[in-house]
């Protein structure tokens, strides 16, 4: 069973062989929000986000038995694929990737320089299958992107570590949901130190198998293809394994593109850091707690930056529009 011990176990195993990356915050933002915002700076892990604490996890679990697989596979629509193929050249593993023809650019080539092999499809249901075909083969092992314990744990040590490095009491603590590997993950580290921390989910408007699937009580699938910035949230549906402890979270919100835009212009002017979309669209649901809220007292609030791997054509569609003279809080931007 999956809890908080197991976030501790993975961090414990893994503290060597990832960065410990920095939290952040911005005066000015805080000054405007009239609440402390804390930043935990993933993009800044190897690879360039938080999959490869995953990916490292399921590894250094199987070499401490002795059951290193002969070869990896795994499917993906960037991050993981990133993630495994370093991964795997650190334990000399060969690593095939499976994944979409529209895959960043920049994900793709980072991929190949690790050593691994990609293999494109015409869309994310073919390279599931080729996938689970290719994981029959004698020696082989299948790392999914989020459905697996020991990938949740991996992930949850993100936010287990954020919360060592704060002297602060943390009111809520605010993750990206996708597949669910992080927010789950994020889940068990948060309420396993405090049970009053507050976890709060976000994913796109576009992309809302997750908050279909928290309404209806069952795992609801995408009926196609999602026209979302955040593609490292553009998963079909969340996991048999993440599912269950998504159920717990606190809130979860559902972020429009033109919020995503907005966020990822201003994070990256704010902390001078080249965060994704899918990591700025979190801090949508930050603004919609803190105004559901109605605090009397300052809030203090983690917000786990999940990437930074954005290639132009995908910054280029973040900037269609200037959104950097709407001050963050003020009435305009929270009239849109």
């Amino acid at each position: 069973m999956l809890d908080h011990q197991a976030i501790i176990t993975a961090y414990q195993r893994i503290k060597h062989k990832v960065h410990q990356t920095p939290v952040v915050e911005s005066t000015l933002l805080n000054q405007w929000l009239g609440h402390r915002l804390l930043f935990k700076a993933e993009c800044l892990q190897k690879t360039g986000a938080f999959k490869f604490r995953g990916a490292t996890n399921v590894l250094a679990k199987l070499s401490e038995n002795n059951e290193l697989p002969q070869q990896i596979v795994a499917n993906s629509s960037g991050n993981h694929a990133q993630a495994i193929a370093y991964a795997a050249a650190t334990f000399n593993i060969p690593a095939s990737i499976f994944t979409i023809a529209s895959v960043s650019k920049v994900k793709a080539a980072a991929t190949e320089a690790y050593g691994a092999r990609l293999h494109k499809f015409a869309s994310r249901t073919d390279a599931d299958q080729a996938v689970q075909e290719a994981a029959q083969q004698h020696g082989t092992l299948w790392i999914p992107p989020f459905n697996h314990p020991d990938v949740i744990a991996g992930q949850g040590t993100a936010c287990y570590e954020a919360l060592q490095q704060i002297n602060a009491q943390v009111d809520a603590v605010f993750a990206p949901c996708g597949g669910g590997g992080l927010l789950s993950g994020t889940l068990l580290a948060a309420k396993g130190i405090d049970d009053r921390i507050q976890v709060i989910g976000a994913e796109p408007l576009n992309a809302n198998d997750a908050a279909c699937s928290l309404r209806s009580g069952k795992i609801e699938t995408l009926p196609g293809p999602p026209d979302t910035l955040s593609d490292g949230a553009a998963t079909p549906a969340v996991g048999s394994h993440t599912f269950p402890i998504l159920q717990h979270c606190d809130d979860f919100y559902e972020i429009a593109e033109s919020q995503i835009a907005y966020w990822t212009q201003w994070l990256q002017h704010l902390l001078k850091l080249h965060v994704e979309p899918t990591s700025a669209m979190t801090m949508q649901a930050v603004m919609n707690w803190l105004r559901k809220g109605r605090f009397s007292n300052p809030q203090t609030c983690l917000v786990i930056l999940s990437g930074g791997n954005i290639d132009q054509a995908k910054m280029a569609q973040v900037w269609q529009e200037d959104y950097l003279a709407r001050l963050p809080g003020s009435a305009e931007q929270q009239s849109r």
